[in-house]
């Protein structure tokens, strides 16, 4: 019988999650306690002791306390609790999973909760969900719940904020799901809201013909989820609209996905459909954010939060030598199309990053470097936006697909 999993350190925090652990078993549920402390002996005994968890992780418990080094213990015991939760998924034992902590609980909890597929429910109460969660959440469905006060004692507040997460996951699991009508092949799209018009033509034309689309947001975590799920096997077609996650890997923006960005589809083997999409800018937060070197650059100041940079000639030439590498290395079928008539809505004629020479550089080099035996390039003399060119993308992913299948 699957079962809500809680991790957490247990010597430190033990009194809170034995009031969690009360709570989701007064809900009907079982439990699986693993217990990731190294500080002192536990609060409550659990059902998986630390010793197991520290050999797990490539150690022994007694080192650990020994050594009282804090950030050794919380890597080996970070990696011993994941290693364990993986292993109770497989076997078919987690529901669900919840934890809480600090920033040593926190990494603990989360480092175990990313080993696990979408949908199983992951909470995760903590003292940093204030703030950047990126390094936590990464690219999983992970509920993140600020604690409001430090997790030190079950008082007053803190057993509101503790309740609401174990009833939380309690009720994830409890909950049963609605059977989708019917299982379609999946295409993952990206998209910015500069591409929006594009992706949306896209997908309502794919989505008439049988297929079912996942649109993620190029904002760094949305193209690293997006490569994930193709990695897992979910994907059966990449519409690679928009790949503007290549500029801030290349200038230094605030939404890179890494240097490994557009490399899954081909290294799997899944068809792709792969346009230039935003790529006229690099992303950065508000505008007094923006690096000193950048302040004479051609910046719109997208909204109080978001400020974008035109990108150059000379940027441009370097991501089309990018983009070349990336496709030609593919083993999978890959189309690049190319909008002649600008990248973005706001790379137009009359809109504040209308760069024809840009965009020609950019073009140019990457009609010299792909491997026309390997990549098909398709050139529209189309704008990104137009719906021509939204169709002809669409029905290039579903050609590929039928040529794959």
């Amino acid at each position: 019988m699957s079962k809500v999993v809680i991790v957490g350190t247990l010597d430190t925090k033990g009194e809170e999650f034995k009031y969690v652990k009360d709570i989701i078993e007064n809900e009907g549920l079982e439990t699986i306690v693993i217990d990731a402390g190294v500080l002192g002996e536990p609060y409550f005994e659990p059902d998986i002791d630390r010793s197991e968890v520290a050999e797990a992780g490539g150690d022994n418990i007694k080192d650990l306390v020994e050594a009282a080094d804090r950030g050794r213990s919380m890597e080996i015991m970070s990696n011993g609790a994941a290693e364990i939760v993986e292993e109770l998924n497989q076997k078919g034992k987690v529901a669900g999973i919840i934890s809480l902590g600090g920033s040593a609980g926190t990494t603990i909890g989360t480092t175990a909760m990313k080993r696990l597929p979408v949908g199983i429910p992951k909470v995760m109460v903590s003292t940093l969900a204030s703030g950047d969660t990126r390094p936590y959440v990464g690219t999983k469905d992970i509920t993140m719940m600020y604690s409001v006060v430090d997790i030190l004692g079950v008082n007053s507040l803190s057993s509101e904020i503790l309740s609401n997460a174990a009833f939380a996951v309690a009720g994830m699991v409890k909950g049963k799901k609605p059977e989708p009508k019917e299982k379609r092949p999946l295409i993952a799209a990206t998209m910015f809201g500069v591409t929006t018009p594009c992706v949306e033509k896209a997908r309502d034309y794919l989505e008439n013909h049988g297929y079912e689309v996942l649109v993620f947001h190029a904002t760094g975590t949305g193209g690293q989820a997006m490569e994930n799920l193709v990695e897992e096997g979910f994907i059966s077609g990449v519409l690679d609209i928009t790949t503007t996650e290549l500029c801030d890997e290349l200038v230094g923006g605030v939404l890179s996905a890494g240097p490994d960005r557009l490399e899954a589809a081909g290294k799997e083997g899944v068809p792709q459909v792969v346009s230039t999409g935003a790529l006229d800018m690099v992303n950065f937060g508000p505008i007094d954010s923006v690096p000193k070197e950048f302040k004479d650059r051609n910046l719109y100041k997208h909204n109080p939060t978001v400020t974008l940079m035109r990108t150059t000639a000379a940027e441009n030439k370097k991501l089309a030598e990018i983009i070349a590498e990336k496709l030609n290395k593919a083993e999978s079928k890959t189309a690049l199309f190319l909008p002649l008539k600008g990248v973005s809505m706001i790379d137009a004629e009359g809109q504040p990053f209308y760069g024809p020479d840009e965009d020609k550089m950019l073009f140019e080099t990457l009609r010299k470097n792909i491997d026309l035996e390997k990549v098909e390039i398709i050139e529209k003399d189309l704008h990104i936006n137009d719906e021509e060119y939204a169709l002809a993308l669409a029905k290039k992913m579903i050609e590929l697909i039928e040529e794959d299948n």
